[in-house]
């Protein structure tokens, strides 16, 4: 069969009306597949089975004891709602994995039971869970009980902490995660306030994304309240050995003893990146603004739960290097969490307007030399993701139907969404630009849009008051088309200019090593210097760097992971102790998976890789286990 191809595919080469008429045909198939694809409607969540066009849920009461020996939340959920069609005799939650123990409705003030369909689990999305809704009823409530395997929840040891004392939980709901530690209209269409208790071991302090009291004394029950409607994925809570430090007027560091004083130290630019995006794009909207260590299981740089951030420690650096993530979770307030994306098929709304932001905060706060270093850095992992994914993973405006959503997170609606309001910026100056933002998060304060209605408003405040500068059909390819436009703003930066000259020198060994004038490096300018090696080093060159810059003892897990990808690329021995421990020890998706993927790439590498990850796999997040799982031990 190979070689009747290869002979067919040299006979399409050297035949031109062959090639065409081929051509041709390849044309009509992807014609007729996106012909038979059912038209996509931007207005509905193809990821959720929820009715929120029947009944929409507008608040939510939330009791629940922990138990760590169980390794589950159990208790209700009391739901507030509309009605917003006649004669409605259910309401449709979304749920993954949970035990539905009774359902009541309230009617004339009085709880009655009512009865309850839990259907069976789609792949993605998980199993619809109807309730039946009586005529005059104004609350439902149902109690439930989670699974140990929640995709939504992480249960820790002791020894899996920092403090190696007491356990650990917390929660991760984006995208669709939330319906596993809750039933609920699980999709970011819905918004809604909530109110919880929290019932836990007397010696373990809980926090939420809502109101919290610093320094609040460990009774074992936790009352919480958020003022601010919501969208489901911004739902989370931790329980564990906290502590809690003030960095400012409104914002504090919560995390284990241990580690509190590094944090408070390495994020204490935070109020003042506050400050200065309040100024720029108007009020903080959410109180305070307090960050969660977790664990260094947590599978994510930083989740913007709405006035507590969820924090990985391996950005504690010690020299306040890897703080853009701060900023990053800070800019969520107005680019996410005040306007939020309607679907997850808009997901570069939220992500795309964050980047973008938190490079001009990190300019504000750090100087242009900075914001043109990490300008650079974001769009070569554009390149790098652009050069690997296929074409449908390239568009902003991503068709993710029957596909979890989690499939969506690439650098594409991060550094592609960013690098296309960095042009509109570009094309009509930055005051404009700033101007325009701070009415769109004003005008879309608290709602959800999706990717139709943000081009059509860019194209009342915008395109028409700018129509020599930027047009429609301009927008559209960036939207709707893969890759990067032609034409499109490149970063540049005159520090990494002399960072490519020192590393040519050294390749051709015209500049040894020790003449190398590191010392004052940034962490920005080791990242460039390290990721633009060529793939293959000589042993030689590999012992050269590691011996002169102690690049395998690093303290900075960034560095450390470009290194260790470099180790693995070219089988560099001295690092795989090193290489052993860090995958041991950190669960964040973006610095282990590449370290994965390149081991599994040879047979010695993949026998590595699976030796490894047998005991690195329990102290994963379930999110990172599935996709480790899925390259170790596909």
């Amino acid at each position: 069969m190979l070689r009747l191809t290869s002979r067919f595919i040299i006979l399409i080469r050297e035949n031109t009306m062959l090639r065409l008429i081929c051509s041709g045909l390849l044309s009509l198939i992807a014609t007729l597949a996106v012909a038979a694809t059912p038209k996509l409607d931007p207005s509905i969540d193809y990821h959720s089975q929820a009715n929120p066009h029947e009944v929409l849920t507008t608040h939510l009461t939330l009791d629940l004891s922990v138990s760590f020996k169980k390794q589950e939340l159990s208790g209700s959920v009391i739901f507030d709602f509309e009605r917003k069609a006649d004669k409605v005799s259910e309401l449709v939650l979304d749920t993954r994995d949970l035990t539905i123990v009774a359902a009541s409705a309230r009617v004339d003030g009085k709880w009655q039971k009512t009865g309850f369909k839990l259907e069976a689990p789609h792949t993605a999305l998980g199993a619809a869970l109807r309730v039946a809704l009586p005529a005059k009823a104004d609350q439902i409530k149902v109690q439930y009980r989670t699974s140990p395997k929640a995709s939504g929840l992480q249960w820790l040891t002791p020894e899996q902490t920092a403090g190696k004392k007491l356990p650990f939980l917390f929660t991760q709901a984006q995208a669709i995660h939330a319906r596993s530690f809750i039933p609920l209209q699980d999709t970011p269409q819905v918004r809604t306030t909530y109110d919880a208790i929290l019932r836990t071991p007397k010696n373990l302090r809980a926090v939420m994304s809502a109101e919290n009291t610093p320094n609040a004394d460990k009774t074992g029950e936790y009352r919480f309240h958020m003022p601010q409607a919501i969208p489901s994925y911004l739902i989370a809570l931790a329980v564990g050995d906290l502590e809690f430090k003030a960095m400012g007027a409104r914002t504090g560091v919560y995390a284990e003893a241990s580690i509190l004083d590094a944090a408070v130290a390495e994020f204490a630019d935070t109020e003042a990146m506050l400050e200065i995006t309040e100024k720029v794009y108007g009020p903080y909207s959410w109180g305070r603004y307090d960050l969660l260590i977790l664990p260094p299981s947590f599978p994510f740089g930083g989740m913007e739960n709405p006035r507590l951030s969820f924090i990985t420690p391996t950005v504690i650096a010690g020299d306040k290097s890897l703080v853009s993530l701060i900023a990053h979770e800070l800019a969520h307030s107005w680019s996410g969490n005040t306007v939020t994306n309607a679907t997850w098929r808009d997901l570069w709304l939220n992500e795309g307007h964050t980047t973008y932001l938190t490079y001009r905060i990190m300019e504000l706060i750090y100087g242009q030399k900075r914001f043109n270093m990490e300008s650079v850095l974001g769009y070569q992992d554009l390149q790098g993701d652009i050069a690997e994914l296929p074409a449908p993973y390239q568009l902003l405006a991503i068709d993710l139907r029957d596909k979890d959503p989690d499939d969506g997170f690439s650098n594409v609606p991060y550094e592609k969404g960013a690098l296309l309001l960095t042009e509109i910026e570009t094309k009509i100056g930055r005051a404009a630009f700033d101007a325009y933002l701070k009415q769109y998060f004003a005008d879309f304060a608290f709602s959800s849009l999706s990717t139709e209605a943000w081009l059509a408003y860019v194209d009342t405040h915008l395109v028409a008051k700018h129509p020599e500068q930027l047009s429609m059909q301009r927008l559209e390819q960036w939207i709707y088309q893969a890759g990067i436009p032609e034409g499109a703003p490149a970063p540049k930066s005159n520090a990494f200019s002399d960072i490519d000259q020192v590393r040519t020198q050294w390749l051709s060994g015209s500049l040894k090593s020790s003449d190398i004038k590191a010392a004052g490096w940034t962490v920005h300018e080791w990242l460039y210097f390290l990721n633009n090696l060529p793939a293959q080093l000589t042993e030689a060159q590999m012992l050269d760097l590691d011996t002169q810059f102690k690049l395998t003892g690093t303290g900075n897990n960034e560095i450390a992971h470009s290194w260790l990808l470099i180790a693995i690329n070219n089988n560099y021995q001295p690092a795989y102790s090193r290489l052993e421990n860090y995958l041991i020890q950190i669960g964040r998706r973006k610095l282990i998976t590449p370290l994965y993927k390149a081991l599994v790439a040879t047979p010695s590498g993949k026998v590595f890789a699976q030796r490894v990850y047998t005991s690195a796999r329990p102290g994963y997040h379930p999110l990172a286990q599935g996709t480790m799982d899925a390259i170790v031990n596909p």
